[in-house]
């Protein structure tokens, strides 16, 4: 039985998946026109049991403190233009952000390849470490570049290192219900962009800045320390250090890996301004500041469930089946909902549907990434991956703020942005869909 075959089989009665491959576990080379490694695996995915049901459940809070609070910045983001850095234009202010999400997306092939590797604890002790004191010297801050260089840098590289190898783990745990394990995990970042703005909003005012950036901090401190004591993998680690280099250039010589890779080019470079810029976008229409920070909050909750259903769906209906309509209508609706969203219920229904569909897109694409590799090498791809995409997303939100200044408060021109590039990066993925099978019922 080949391994596509076996993906395709309806789920026994046993938990246990046997992959049995004389050449690659690599699902995209059973269809693509690029020859498969010849690694060859004998490897038995559990689909379940304990240790992979509680790697789930520390991926899910590691990401509820990290990623969680990534997708909240837009929280920052507003209140630094009222307070500390009111003399600075939003764009220099989403500087801040877009340098986490870059080296929280650059990082990702050293990291992916330590993992595969050394395993994840290692990596999830020291992006703990990174992730505390990167909270707790942002409480003293006072300085634009000080921010830029602990909240931005250094967070955003703690957030790499207790993202990929959480994920990671679960990939090595799980086969027909990957995508179900993953999305649940991911959900955790679904949960804390729905705590953290509203947290952070209220002890602003209660117990001022600083104290709320720490008592953050110390919540992140024991979430990634419980996270950490959770996850494990199921591979063996190696004794002899990376025996591949960190950017593997011959990955790039499977075309439907690289189609996957030009539509996240795109769909990361406007995938995240709404979460910047919906806060400051329903204040200047004079929403309350309250009930500003809340559409947020309606942001990230809405991708819980995206995070959740659409993964779950694709175990069954295939994962790209999914990954493609999930970016399509979340650029589509950007471009039809947002532009005429002038009144506090258009802006939150905007905000539910765009956080459903975004959120079902960050839920895919690992899993998508880890169907066509791999066992061995669903790390380093992962990471390779998202170092690449690292760079339009660093340009996506000052490029947005950019706009915002140049059409002198207008906001259309950075809808147009966000919207118009995660549509145009969704026919990549259609693309790379249909080189693993052209038939557009077939599940993949």
């Amino acid at each position: 039985m080949s391994f596509t075959d076996l993906e395709k089989c309806d789920p026994p009665t046993t938990t246990l998946v046997k992959i049995e491959s004389t050449a690659s576990a690599t699902v995209v080379n059973t269809h693509s026109r690029i020859p498969s490694s010849t690694h060859s695996l004998d490897d038995v995915y559990p689909d379940g049991g304990f240790d992979a049901w509680l790697t789930v459940l520390g991926a899910f809070l590691g990401l509820l403190c990290t990623f969680g609070q990534l997708t909240s910045f837009g929280t920052f983001q507003s209140w630094y233009q009222e307070h500390q850095l009111e003399h600075l234009p939003p764009s220099t202010i989403s500087w801040i952000g877009s340098l986490q999400l870059w080296l929280f997306f650059f990082s990702g092939s050293f990291i992916g390849r330590l993992f595969d590797a050394y395993g994840p604890r290692l990596l999830m002790v020291s992006g703990t470490l990174v992730i505390s004191l990167s909270t707790m010297i942002t409480s003293i801050c006072t300085q634009y570049f000080e921010y830029v260089l602990c909240q931005g840098a250094l967070f955003g590289l703690g957030v790499g290192l207790l993202f990929y190898p959480s994920l990671a783990a679960i990939s090595t745990y799980f086969l027909r219900y990957r995508a179900t394990a993953l999305g649940i995990a991911l959900a955790g970042s679904g949960v804390g962009g729905v705590i953290y703005p509203i947290m952070l909003r209220r002890l602003f005012v209660i117990c001022g800045f600083a104290w709320a950036v720490r008592i953050s901090g110390f919540i992140t401190l024991a979430l990634c320390c419980l996270a950490t004591a959770m996850v494990s993998t199921r591979l063996s680690k190696k004794s002899n250090g990376p025996a591949q280099r960190w950017f593997e250039i011959r990955h790039l010589g499977d075309p439907t890996f690289m189609l996957l890779i030009a539509g996240g080019v795109f769909v990361s470079l406007g995938l995240f301004i709404p979460y910047f810029y919906i806060v400051s976008y329903a204040t200047a229409l004079s929403v309350s500041s309250s009930l500003a920070f809340t559409v947020l909050s309606v942001m990230n909750g809405a991708s819980i469930l995206g995070r959740l259903a659409p993964p779950y769906l694709s175990d069954t209906v295939g994962r790209f089946n999914m990954l493609f309509p999930s970016a399509f209508f979340a650029g589509l609706f950007t471009l039809l909902l947002w532009t005429f969203a002038e009144e506090t219920g258009q802006i939150l229904g905007y905000a539910v549907v765009y956080g459903f569909f975004s959120g079902a897109f960050n839920a895919l694409v690992v899993p998508c990434i880890a169907q066509i590799s791999d066992i061995r090498e669903i790390g380093i791809r992962m990471g390779m991956m998202y170092t690449i995409i690292s760079f339009p997303s660093l340009c996506g939100g000052p490029a947005a703020g950019a706009l915002l200044k140049l059409s002198h408060g207008s906001y259309l021109g950075m809808i147009m942005l966000s919207g118009a590039s995660v549509l145009f990066g969704s026919f990549f993925i259609l693309w790379s869909r249909l080189r693993l099978k052209p038939e557009f019922l077939a599940r993949v």
